[in-house]
């Protein structure tokens, strides 16, 4: 088998808040297949083109490669996407996207932790730059550490400019956020316990409605309900990697 610094988001510490119900039983790669339309696939079958924003090809662009252009942050190897980010350097993480443009569907990445660095992350989800009143147009993702998995709704969230704001006005007085905002804030997002390895993953990542599911090999691990979900515009399907990740394949599905 082929083988923005993550980007700080001012949030409150994330404690694990479980879902209110089970994650369904269900096979959403078959629901994107049987519902959906593909419209993007990329194999990475190919060499990259030197190390600036469109290197990778295919339509990707890299929003921090041109930080540091004298540092390959992805390569193409045998089939495989292998990023490195250099975000030290680069003052931000690896931010790799592609556009999309659905309201409902998602996205299939085969991917893997490769155990060349500590603590290997990924972020995955959908931006809109064209919204209004949410920082460079985040809207959602999933977020896989070593020992989680998060869904976030950053629309409503975090990342809505007024939100985004009164949390900043705290920091900078050095006051506590209110309880009503903590719960605000912790309301659009739920992290489930997970335990990282270096195997090689399937995961889908979709959006029907105010849901979000996140499944690994056939398996919804995570869902949650939030109004941001529901945006009706996911222009980009992005990366935002910290350290190393390895991508072996993408597919975008449309499902409306």
């Amino acid at each position: 088998m082929k083988s923005f610094l993550f980007t700080t988001l001012l949030l409150a510490p994330l404690a694990v808040v479980q879902a209110t119900d089970t994650p369904p039983l269900r096979d959403d790669a078959a629901w994107l297949r049987d519902k959906g339309q593909m419209i993007f696939h990329d194999a990475f079958e190919r060499e990259e083109d030197g190390n600036l924003a469109k290197a990778i090809g295919n339509g990707w662009n890299s929003a921090t490669a041109g930080r540091v252009p004298q540092i390959k942050m992805a390569n193409l190897d045998d089939g495989i996407l292998k990023i490195a980010s250099a975000t030290k350097e680069a003052g931000h993480a690896a931010h790799i996207h592609h556009e999309a443009g659905f309201t409902d569907g998602g996205v299939i990445v085969r991917f893997r932790f490769p155990g060349l660095s500590q603590g290997e992350s990924l972020q995955l989800g959908f931006v809109d730059r064209e919204t209004k009143g949410v920082h460079a147009g985040h809207l959602c993702y999933g977020i896989l550490s070593q020992s989680s998995i998060t869904l976030i709704d950053h629309k409503t969230g975090i990342m809505n400019l007024e939100n985004r704001k009164r949390r900043e006005d705290y920091l900078t007085r050095k006051e506590k956020p209110p309880a009503d905002f903590e719960a605000l804030i912790n309301s659009k997002k739920v992290v489930v316990p997970w335990k990282a390895d270096t195997e090689w993953h399937d995961l889908v990542l979709v959006n029907e409605g105010d849901e979000m599911r996140l499944s690994l090999d056939s398996k919804v691990v995570a869902s949650h309900h939030s109004e941001g979900y529901a945006h009706p515009m996911k222009r980009w399907f992005s990366f935002l990697v910290p350290n190393t990740v390895w991508i072996d394949d993408v597919k975008i599905w449309k499902v409306k």
